[in-house]
């Protein structure tokens, strides 16, 4: 690997932290919008180590405010872990998060449920496929789904 020049690696860094103190970034996500300023994996790479020795940044970090920020907004675990990954992320405990901000995944998953479907009829088969589309959409798993109908005790015409 080649290091970046000074001048280069002082103007990777300003961006760094400029971006760094609006919100949190996962490394991917810095050397992604690096590489479209132009500068290349050579030059990025022994910056964003500088900064994760500094505690500037730091993936594990960005992957806790993310999931619970996504969790807040109503996504479950499929979705989380997804979008986690995208972002470089991965062998983050969404279990241990989800449990600061709600019981359990299934209390989220009702929480969710409550707040798009106020009233509980019986249902025709066409609205709880619908209903489950979107759980299924926002990361809950078809289990979960269920689960969730079966508590709820929707009775399907």
């Amino acid at each position: 690997m080649i290091e970046p020049s000074d001048a280069v690696a002082n103007e990777i860094k300003d961006i760094c932290l400029r971006l760094l103190a609006r919100r949190e970034h996962s490394q991917k996500e810095l050397l992604n919008k690096l590489a479209l300023r132009g500068f290349n994996k050579d030059e990025i790479l022994p910056v964003l180590s500088e900064l994760a020795e500094q505690g500037w940044q730091d993936d594990l970090r960005y992957a806790e405010n993310y999931a619970r920020f996504r969790i807040l907004k109503g996504y479950g675990p499929l979705r989380v872990n997804y979008e986690l990954v995208q972002n470089g992320i991965t062998g983050v405990d969404l279990d241990k998060l989800v449990h600061t901000e709600a019981e359990s995944w299934p209390e989220r998953l009702a929480q969710v449920y409550k707040k798009k479907y106020t009233h509980e009829l019986a249902l025709e088969r066409k609205e709880w496929a619908k209903r489950s589309r979107f759980l299924l959409y926002r990361g809950f798993s078809g289990e979960m789904i269920s689960a969730l109908l079966a508590h709820l005790a929707i009775k399907l015409k």
